[in-house]
């Protein structure tokens, strides 16, 4: 039975994404760390403390998240075992982001292809924190390649790794970790203290899962008749090109398979960001390498699955 709920959620997700106005758990999650956000701001006034107040933030919100998930799972299967195998493919289908990654990356892409830059860059800014006010159809794509070879980690490979260590309710403790680094987790003064803690837990959580996707997504390369001999080589040459520990692993995957070139500097929070390359411009990226990595996304998703799907099965 946790095999076909495993794969109803991953299919309800390939099916329907995350309707902009359904109720998400996400969505909850966010609005708590806001609370506790300005609560801790209230009190904190010190570098220092703002750490220390960042760290309780950390454990409140995942706690919660884990507790609440656990809690209601255990109250719907007491009440009837068909209502909690319903909210437990409901849950894991909240945690896994893979259909509404590639439907945010074709939202930039459709007005790229058509020329319309300043509709792309807009749509852009929804799903990454660099300043795109000047970005340029290359650098446009670079960013979207670079957020859906990343994103495969936090979005579907994560999620479901730590189903298979925890289940649904360690899938959503996972959510809300990756949530508080995607809210607080940036290098800007505003943020450094507080989201010192939430940033460095976010990387430890991706470790094992970022490393996977080397192999994963070369893989997927393989089946979509992409460059897996680049994408291995490229992978584990500039893994570390970024100042994310995990970061670089998808993206120089993707960046090998498809060879491109990623990376470079940035700009953020109006701050210039120097950042090292990743890959080698075989040839100069194009608009076409956005659907490609989205293939190569669900692709690498789709072995994820099958290979926890296994492990949970063996063991």
């Amino acid at each position: 039975m946790t095999f076909f709920i495993w794969w109803a959620a991953f299919l309800l997700d390939c099916w329907l994404g995350d309707p902009q106005h359904w109720p998400h758990p996400v969505r909850v999650i966010g609005h708590l760390i806001n609370r506790i956000q300005r609560l801790v701001r209230a009190v904190c006034h010190h570098d220092s403390t703002l750490k220390l107040g960042g760290a309780v933030m950390w454990i409140i919100v995942v706690g919660a998240t884990w507790a609440l998930s656990a809690g209601i799972m255990t109250l719907a299967y007491r009440l009837h075992a068909w209502l909690g195998i319903a909210v437990e493919i409901w849950m894991i289908y909240t945690v896994l982001a893979g259909r509404s990654l590639g439907d945010a990356a074709r939202e930039v892409e459709t007005p790229l292809r058509a020329g319309d830059i300043p509709a792309s860059r807009e749509k852009l800014s929804w799903i990454v924190g660099r300043d795109t006010r000047q970005l340029q159809a290359p650098q446009i794509t670079r960013a979207v390649v670079e957020t859906v070879a990343e994103n495969t980690v936090d979005g579907v490979i994560a999620p479901l790794f730590f189903l298979l260590l925890g289940g649904a309710p360690l899938a959503m403790a996972y959510k809300a970790v990756n949530t508080l680094d995607s809210m607080v987790g940036y290098k800007h003064e505003k943020y450094r203290a507080i989201g010192m803690v939430s940033a460095r837990l976010d990387d430890v959580a991706n470790f094992i899962p970022a490393r996977l996707s080397l192999l994963l997504l070369a893989l997927a390369a393989k089946i979509c008749g992409y460059d897996a001999a680049s994408a291995l080589r490229i992978g584990w040459r500039d893994r570390h090109n970024h100042s994310s520990p995990n970061c670089a692993w998808p993206e120089a995957t993707v960046a090998g398979a498809l060879g491109i070139r990623l990376g470079g500097p940035n700009d953020y929070f109006g701050e210039r960001v120097e950042k090292p390359w990743i890959g080698e411009a075989t040839r100069e990226v194009s608009v076409d390498d956005i659907p490609a990595t989205i293939r190569l996304m669900n692709v690498a998703s789709l072995l994820a699955l099958t290979l926890f799907s296994l492990l949970y099965l063996m063991f």
